[in-house]
């Protein structure tokens, strides 16, 4: 595993996440959900969720912020992600196995009902060590001005 993702991220929301997440991971390069402090990433939480993955692939919320609530029009803690219909849960579940698969961040940014949606998938270990829960960033941009330049518009 490189010193490095490939990911910087693409909103400053992004990069505070993706800095803090390098700087909590172990010696093999996996971040424990427990290794993130809720009060360096503060600025982020309503935009936050984790979802844990069982072995068939299949997503669960395990924490959702409130403007997930608002996105979704629901509460949508301990729900599937394939409960979430439409294309807010299409985009939602995007990067979810890749960065699991990976271990490092996945991201990317699309246009969505005429905003931008920036996402982020950091990868989580449970307790037990095992890459199975994905710390996930989820914000809408009122315009292209509030994403950083050099701005990917692909998941990396």
């Amino acid at each position: 595993m490189s010193n490095q993702s490939k990911y910087a991220g693409i909103t400053e929301a992004q990069r505070l996440l993706i800095t803090h997440w390098h700087q909590v991971r172990d010696a093999d390069g996996r971040v424990a959900r427990e290794a993130i402090d809720p009060g360096t990433i503060l600025s982020t939480l309503a935009c936050l969720s984790i979802v844990e993955m069982d072995a068939a692939g299949e997503g669960r919320f395990r924490i959702a912020g409130s403007r997930l609530r608002d996105l979704f029009g629901m509460c949508v803690r301990g729900r599937r992600v394939a409960e979430i219909a439409g294309t807010h849960g299409e985009c939602y579940a995007l990067g979810l196995t890749a960065a699991l698969e990976r271990g490092e961040p996945v991201g990317g940014i699309m246009e969505q009902g005429g905003r931008l949606h920036a996402w982020l998938r950091l990868p989580l270990t449970d307790e037990y060590g095992h890459l199975t829960q994905v710390l996930c960033h989820d914000e809408f941009l009122a315009h292209r001005q509030q994403s950083l330049p050099g701005e990917s518009r692909h998941a990396a």
